[in-house]
């Protein structure tokens, strides 16, 4: 950003990882009495339900993307949160619940790297228990291919996997610790022969970088069942430098790829899904585009977050958030819990991609690695 050297781009993150100050009793008591008034599921100010729950499993990542994690911010000495701090399995898995009572249909795991928390698929277990619930994952494919099967015995459903481009060279120049696309190729085709389908494979254009891969991963996967879905580069947290000349929007993106595989829009699978679909007019799959940034779908926004420590977030961009772990660790019923997250649902103004600005794109937000993609 103008102005900022690389040595300027240290965050406050102790500051920032703290709770919000509201109290969580006076919460409790907002949550207890709209219950009381019959007013279930919760509704936020603009009138969403909640649908999705994004669940960062740890904040630690084996890669050091540009747009993510940039290796001169989270380098060697960057203090990650201690084991003691994060949620237990058995705590993750009791406030998925509570949040499945107000209405989450969808529950999908993150990090940083989730492959990287130990004994992953007993906490993948514990959530396939949760009736009607779809359960699924995002990775970046380095640990998948051993993971596939254990992960799909313990009842995940599907995987997302993160590849910014087919070029070699590329690649390993994004992801900044050498790892070769092939290694991630295997993984998907792991996951295929899992069942853990239909995979859906991110990738972030960032102008610059990676533009050139748009046309070679839609060709790549095109009949192949897989989905790939292509993100604008976005300004989350504030370590990655985000310009909005960096940005390749989605439009452009689509005409790209329509230029040789024509493309037709799709309906939605669900209001408030994130892409938006296009299929091959031939009939030989589809792709999806997240348009954050050129095209804002905050009124669509059905997605709360926990992060790795117990913080509720009810926005990608926030710059805080909502301290659930101290209830789960003091003794309050689930009833408890619920009334407290369903009064901050109802609390819920968020739009940052409707009024993204110059300033905003200066504000001190939360990681993405500590929050969850």
């Amino acid at each position: 950003m103008p102005g900022m050297s690389r040595n300027d781009k240290i965050i406050p993150l102790a500051d920032l990882r703290a709770p919000r100050s509201a109290s969580l009793d006076a919460l409790i008591r907002e949550g207890a009495n709209n219950t009381a008034a019959g007013s279930a599921p919760p509704q936020d100010t603009r009138g969403r339900f909640l649908h999705d729950l994004r669940i960062s499993v740890t904040d630690r990542c084996n890669f050091r993307c540009v747009y993510c994690m940039p290796k001169d911010v989270f380098g060697r000495d960057y203090p990650f949160l201690p084991h003691s701090e994060l949620l237990t399995f058995e705590e993750i898995a009791r406030v998925a619940r509570i949040f499945v009572r107000l209405g989450v249909r969808k529950i999908r795991l993150t990090g940083g790297e989730p492959l990287l928390r130990r004994n992953l698929e007993q906490l993948v277990a514990l959530l396939a228990e949760i009736p009607g619930v779809d359960l699924t994952l995002t990775t970046n494919g380095a640990l998948l291919a051993r993971k596939a099967l254990a992960l799909r015995a313990a009842g995940l459903r599907r995987v997302t996997v993160s590849l910014d481009a087919l070029d070699d060279a590329t690649f390993r120049a994004m992801n900044d610790v050498d790892f070769p696309v092939a290694r991630v190729l295997e993984a998907i085709d792991a996951a295929h022969a899992a069942g853990l389908t239909p995979i859906k494979i991110n990738a972030v254009i960032k102008r610059g970088m990676n533009e050139a891969a748009v046309l070679p991963l839609a060709r790549h996967f095109k009949g192949t069942g897989h989905i790939v879905r292509f993100i604008e580069y976005m300004d989350v947290g504030h370590t990655n430098g985000w310009r909005m000349d960096d940005v390749v929007s989605a439009a452009e993106i689509v005409r790209t790829i329509d230029r040789e595989l024509p493309l037709e829009v799709a309906d939605a699978n669900y209001a408030g899904e994130v892409a938006e679909r296009w299929r091959y007019r031939d009939g030989t799959g589809e792709i999806g585009v997240i348009a954050s940034v050129t095209q804002a779908f905050c009124r669509d926004c059905t997605r709360a977050r926990l992060s790795t420590d117990g913080k509720m977030f009810t926005c990608l961009f926030a710059t805080d958030g909502y301290d659930l772990r101290s209830l789960l660790r003091g003794n309050r019923d689930d009833a408890e819990i619920e009334n407290a997250v369903a009064a901050l649902w109802r609390r819920r103004a968020d739009r940052y991609s409707e009024i993204r600005s110059a300033n905003t794109g200066r504000t001190r937000k939360i990681e993405m690695s500590y929050i969850g993609g």
